[in-house]
């Protein structure tokens, strides 16, 4: 079967720092080929390349639900824009055979003093829909944006999640042979993005293709059966859904050394640039196991003139899929740094690591109140081995619980909230007391 998608060395360039002009006068296009032999080397100079994309290759079958992940400036956009005929490539071509539909930023094609249901026939006719088409679906889609009560009002009035809502309902309405959709669905709120892949699963079973970016791991898990990995630009990975997470996930700490990474956000009065698992003794470790006691260790810069007393460290512990297991800052314990050194390290104690055997994510912050200094995703690969957490000799796998937790059981017969197994008053009294 021939594919529905085919991409062969698809390169795209961008060059930055040169000089950007909407208009030129007569005159002033004249004067500029007069000069331009002589301006020619200072604008190579003051200018730089950039490659998006470079020698991407891949086809897709009909009715494959392909996901496409990788940190922020893979490339993963600017290729779903190149498919979407949004933007053209440098270099290469990009064929696809049947009807697109493709949702990849809030609100594309809406007119801010339209109304909402002027909008879904104008959004309509953008994505190839007639208008007999979108009278025969407009109550459908007015019904799942979920948002008839301000179909007749401006959208310049739309919140960014009512935006997302109405936009991927015309898409969805489109019924077409290939659905592309970007990280979009970030904007939605939890019921309305189950909805959204609701649809999307819907689409792929009923034998349309889907092409997916999403920085939701257990989406693309769940929803998709082929995974690319992009990285600067290139597929480092092609495979399965489950092989290509995977993939994305190993070497963390490896592929750039944090104080190299562009990927974070942030003022960058003072910067992560390194971090580190130590046990109790400072020792650095790999893998930590789960119950240690571990230090996990942020070692920052602040730029010259840098003061603040207000500093807030925090991390966040995710699973391979992106679920959150435990948030943890300073604030949270009531701890206040002061005036920091320009150079220093900010430590977390877990003094016993709740975690079952499995490789985690670790993503840190820094903000000034309420401000943020420095935040990035995926900064650090926790790997957790097996340990004595319950001191029983028995930790369930990751499979079965993202956090281990400490507990106690008892008994108590119908009636009396009294263990009747035999055991003195004294024993019962003592075990209900530790457990209040």
């Amino acid at each position: 079967m021939p594919p529905i998608i085919r991409v062969d060395n698809l390169s795209k360039r961008y060059r930055i720092g040169a000089l950007q002009r909407s208009y030129f006068s007569a005159r002033e296009s004249l004067m500029n080929s007069l000069v331009a032999p002589f301006q020619r080397r200072r604008s190579e100079a003051e200018s730089s390349v950039v490659w998006a994309l470079r020698d991407v290759s891949f086809a897709v079958q009909p009715g494959e639900v392909v996901g496409i992940i990788g940190s922020n400036g893979a490339g993963k956009s600017t290729l779903l824009k190149i498919l979407s005929g949004i933007t053209k490539p440098t270099v290469g071509r990009a064929e696809l055979y049947g009807r697109v539909s493709s949702l990849l930023e809030v609100g594309t094609g809406f007119h801010p003093e339209l109304t909402g249901r002027e909008n879904v026939f104008l959004n309509g006719a953008i994505l190839g829909m007639r208008r007999e088409e979108v009278k025969r679906h407009f109550d459908s889609i007015v019904a799942f944006a979920e948002i008839a009560p301000f179909i007749d009002t401006a959208v310049k009035h739309y919140s960014s999640g009512m935006y997302v809502r109405l936009a991927f309902a015309v898409a969805a309405h489109l019924e077409p042979e290939i659905l592309i959709v970007d990280e979009v669905l970030s904007v939605g709120d939890a019921q309305f993005q189950r909805k959204c892949l609701g649809v999307m699963d819907q689409a792929a079973h009923t034998g349309r293709t889907v092409l997916f970016v999403s920085h939701n791991l257990s989406a693309v898990n769940h929803l998709c059966r082929r995974g690319i990995v992009m990285v600067a630009g290139r597929i480092k990975f092609d495979g399965t859904q489950t092989e290509a997470v995977a993939n994305y996930l190993t070497g963390y700490n490896e592929i750039v050394s944090l104080r190299d990474r562009t990927d974070r956000a942030g003022s960058g009065e003072m910067r992560v640039v390194a971090v580190s698992i130590n046990d109790a003794q400072g020792r650095a470790l790999d893998e930590a196991v789960s119950g240690q006691e571990i230090d996990i260790c942020l070692d920052y810069e602040s730029a010259q003139g840098f003061q603040s007393s207000r500093v807030i460290a925090g991390i966040c512990i995710k699973t391979q899929l992106d679920a959150p297991v435990f948030l943890q800052h300073n604030r949270l314990t009531r701890v206040e740094w002061g005036a920091l050194p320009a150079r220093g390290s900010l430590i977390c104690r877990i003094p016993k690591l709740p975690l079952p055997p499995s490789n985690y994510r670790l993503t840190f912050s820094l903000m000034d109140g309420s401000n943020y200094l420095d935040t990035m995703d995926n900064a650090f690969e926790l790997k957790v081995a097996e340990g004595d957490f319950f001191g029983t000799g028995e930790v369930p796998p990751a499979t079965h619980g993202c956090c281990l937790v400490e507990a106690e059981w008892r008994l108590e017969a119908e009636g009396n909230h009294r263990q009747q197994l035999g055991e003195s008053d004294d024993v019962d009294q003592s075990v209900t007391r530790s457990l209040a």
